[in-house]
């Protein structure tokens, strides 16, 4: 499946609404929806903690796969979509392979430390025991635009 779905649409729309209640508190506005793939029922949603948190690990992403673990029951989220407003970092993305999750949605690239494509690409190495290949784009103008205001806001 490589093109956006309606319940993707619907998870990134509210994965931008936690990621500007995550710019409210002074967070990188990240936000992470895990819904289940064939009913579109979210399990877990999540938003950049690291500041309030004082925790390096505390990525939407990351987050939300140990919630949507918990709820489940179970670490593997092969049936699941992850779809997040900021394409995954290095750590996330391994947390997204070890999740074993069916499929990644991204809207933003990150030319930073992106590492599902732009850096990296970790989530379709084949030398990895499990892959998932990424639909990015989804909503990116939204995305952008809300990271630049957040940045530009600190400067």
């Amino acid at each position: 499946m490589s093109t956006p779905t309606t319940a993707d649409v619907t998870a990134m729309r509210r994965a931008l609404e936690l990621a500007n209640l995550a710019a409210s508190e002074g967070e990188v506005p990240v936000g992470c929806v895990i819904y289940e793939t064939a009913t579109g029922r979210s399990i877990a949603e999540a938003r950049n903690n690291r500041e309030g948190a004082n925790d390096p690990l505390g990525h939407a992403e990351t987050l939300a796969i140990r919630l949507a673990a918990g709820a489940r029951g179970d670490w593997r989220l092969n049936d699941c979509t992850l779809v997040v407003t900021l394409e995954p970092c290095c750590m996330c993305a391994g947390a997204i392979i070890n999740a074993r999750l069916g499929r990644v949605v991204y809207a933003a690239d990150d030319p930073k430390a992106g590492a599902a494509r732009s850096l990296f690409n970790l989530l379709e190495d084949p030398r990895l025991n499990h892959r998932v290949t990424p639909i990015r784009g989804l909503l990116e103008n939204e995305s952008a635009a809300l990271l630049r205001a957040f940045f530009q806001a600190r400067r």
